[in-house]
């Protein structure tokens, strides 16, 4: 028999890579689901990331019956094989024994080629397969590496083994499953980070607490000329809609009287533009304004309760059940409903919340869990 060249075999094409990306965003997102409903405590996300995998998996079995139903309704090619050596790979704990072949394949239209199977084989049949052996094998058109050898094979092909004379195909025709790719692998990891990012992105507030209020929006953010002025313990910076107040390593805005003068400070002690945020931490106070011409709501800035604010700050740190609070931030807004004023206490076990109204009485408490 003459030998030409191998199979070959082909790639993932577009519809591998789009299942891949999903499974491995459903992955990603499922265990992100998990981790972050386990920080927080969300017991809806946490069921979430246990039912995800269920639900795609129910739905791509779905998906598939018809890819699966054409796969079984296809014809197998059947074709006279070699058997070039062979050797057990596991121990005989059953009547099957898995044994690993190395077959030279001889499909009747097409080139010849060697691949590698492992099928397992009662022990009463292994003494039939020895090398040099003839054996009948059947294989998908599409995938002639899933070689299995027929173990009852009809008359007809009984009798083509019987009398068959192969030649051993050349080690260089080895046919296998196609290498994944680097364009696979890439695929799959995009997919599992996107799975995992979306879902870490939509509950970040829960899990960074209220950091982010401490970042006044982007366009409040300095865009024209500022000015500040400096004393020996405070600095008052002013820009287009923003303006701080940044206090000393010797004072705190909690001491008597300080966020009083923190807010003359900015205001010389005249009304100013409608404010839309303010955010009070231990040194530092951040005002971002409401920009000109916008209907957005606000508030007066002198208008706040600021000599209860510093018992707000104290209630919360001692009355949350925060153990060993070690930052705290006070923010105030009334971007809706009602102006809130909110005290979060973090600490490296979680943090816990108290709200307040425009007289600084507390409405509402969230304490640790």
């Amino acid at each position: 028999m003459t030998i030409t060249e191998s199979p070959r075999p082909t790639r993932n094409g577009p519809v591998a890579l789009t299942r891949g990306f999903l499974t491995s965003g459903v992955i990603g997102a499922s265990l992100a689901a998990l981790v972050v409903g386990g920080v927080i405590e969300n017991v809806p996300l946490f069921c979430t990331g246990l039912g995800l995998p269920i639900a795609y998996g129910a739905l791509y079995s779905v998906a598939g019956r018809p890819r699966r139903a054409r796969a079984a309704a296809a014809v197998p090619r059947t074709a006279l094989a070699m058997i070039e050596s062979l050797h057990a790979t596991g121990a005989e704990l059953s009547a099957d024994v898995p044994i690993r072949f190395v077959l030279s394949v001889a499909p009747d239209d097409g080139p010849a080629y060697r691949v590698e199977i492992t099928q397992d084989i009662n022990l009463v049949d292994v003494p039939g397969y020895r090398p040099r052996g003839i054996v009948v094998v059947e294989y998908p058109q599409d995938r002639p590496w899933r070689v299995r050898i027929v173990k009852r094979p009809t008359p007809e092909w009984e009798r083509r083994a019987a009398g068959a004379l192969l030649d051993s195909a050349p080690e260089s025709a080895v046919v296998e499953r196609p290498p994944e790719g680097c364009a696979f692998g890439i695929v799959l990891l995009v997919g599992l980070l996107l799975g995992a990012a979306a879902v870490i992105l939509s509950f970040r507030a829960d899990l960074f607490g209220n950091e982010a209020t401490a970042r006044p929006p982007a366009a409040a953010r300095p865009s024209t000329s500022s000015t500040s002025s400096t004393s020996s313990s405070i600095t008052v910076t002013s820009s287009a809609g923003l303006a701080t107040v940044a206090l000393g390593p010797d004072r705190t805005l909690l001491d008597k009287g300080e966020l009083r003068r923190a807010v003359d400070s900015l205001t010389q002690g005249k009304d100013t533009s409608p404010v839309l945020s303010v955010v009070v931490q231990e040194h530092l106070m951040s005002v971002v304004y409401a920009p000109t011409g916008t209907a957005v709501p606000g508030f007066g800035l002198r208008s706040l309760p600021y000599e209860r604010l510093p018992a707000l700050v104290e209630e919360a740190v001692s009355t949350l059940g925060v153990r060993s609070p070690r930052t705290w931030q006070l923010s105030v807004d009334h971007l809706t409903g009602a102006l809130v004023i909110r005290v979060t206490v973090t600490s490296p076990d979680g943090g816990a919340s108290l709200d307040a109204d425009a007289k600084g009485r507390v409405v509402r408490r969230n304490p640790a869990r």
